[in-house]
């Protein structure tokens, strides 16, 4: 993958608020990626859809006071803006219902997205999105202008199947899951899965062009693989008040630091420091203003970064 100063990122799909038991909260993994590119000195763009209601109105302030861009989020005129509504039971367990159809839903094409995927270093979209035929065919259209294309797979049943997610699979350079779903996929293509991960992912790679996976298995760290090269880093160790988003800041971490031109063990490095941090704050998008991004930390700024 090449680097083009100053780098950019396109993110597809989904943004949303999480309506919780205390409280509402901005979510959606384009708009957390496009977010932590962002912190980490990365261009990035959104392209989704809100209603036009308070919900969408509000929703586009958090977008701005972020500073992310909204030029390219779509109004509807007759579709609710996304949500996410958690239900906790009587054993105190959670249950969270995706709301559908919404906005994002609906996601339409227009002129210039073509010439905005071809000119972005990445498009970076998830599984999610394409639940609904109109938001799909768009990211369709989407990836075949993109020049390199990051697949975050985020499993929600009933909100995929294995048609959309092949087709995926065969426009993908990155592909990120975990563990999980690494093994639903594997099996959707004929193969047991086994206890092996690298033999499920050369699995995958000898099905789709996928040039890189990156495997994430929460407090046992992450994997990356690529080619016949294969890189671990541990998970830190910290204290977690909400894994739920930590994944799409490892996402942006890793993406900037390889932007960067940093090898692959430095942006699992990255990756992992920010997942930490996230998960130690409440929320998708905590601030923080990292010294010329996460990449570029001292180990000695880690420890610090991750107690302050």
């Amino acid at each position: 993958m090449k680097q083009h100063p100053p780098a950019s990122v396109l993110c597809f799909g989904e943004v949303l608020w999480d309506i919780l038991p205390d409280g509402m909260k901005p979510g959606g993994a384009p708009m957390n990626v496009a977010y932590h590119l962002h912190r980490n000195g990365i261009e990035s763009d959104l392209i989704t859809k809100v209603g036009a209601d308070a919900l969408g109105d509000k929703l586009l302030t958090e977008l701005a006071s972020s500073d992310l861009p909204t030029a390219r989020c779509q109004r509807d005129q007759s579709r609710p803006t996304g949500t996410v509504v958690a239900k906790m039971d009587a054993d105190q367990e959670m249950s969270y219902e995706i709301v559908a159809p919404v906005a994002w839903d609906f996601i339409a094409w227009e002129d210039g997205y073509r010439a905005a995927a071809a000119a972005a270093d990445a498009v970076v979209f998830g599984s999610l999105v394409m639940r609904s035929g109109v938001s799909r065919r768009t990211l369709e259209k989407l990836l075949d202008a993109a020049r390199y294309r990051v697949f975050d797979v985020n499993l929600r049943a009933p909100h995929y199947s294995r048609e959309d997610i092949f087709s995926a699979l065969g426009k993908t350079e990155l592909l990120k899951l975990n563990q999980h779903e690494l093994g639903v996929i594997t099996a959707w293509t004929g193969k047991e899965p086994s206890a092996d991960e690298a033999g499920n992912v050369a699995r995958l790679r000898e099905k789709f062009p996928v040039k890189g996976v990156i495997v994430t298995r929460g407090k046992d760290g992450a994997t990356f693989y690529e080619g016949s090269q294969r890189y671990h880093h541990p998970a830190y160790r910290v204290r977690v008040a909400d894994t739920v988003v930590a994944g799409d800041a490892f996402l942006a971490a890793f993406l900037a630091a390889r932007f960067r031109g940093l090898d692959i063990p430095a942006c699992l490095e990255a990756a992992s420091v920010l997942g930490a941090f996230v998960a130690t704050r409440k929320g998708a998008c905590p601030e923080y203003h990292p010294r010329e991004g996460l990449a570029f930390l001292t180990p000695e700024d880690l420890t610090a970064f991750l107690t302050r």
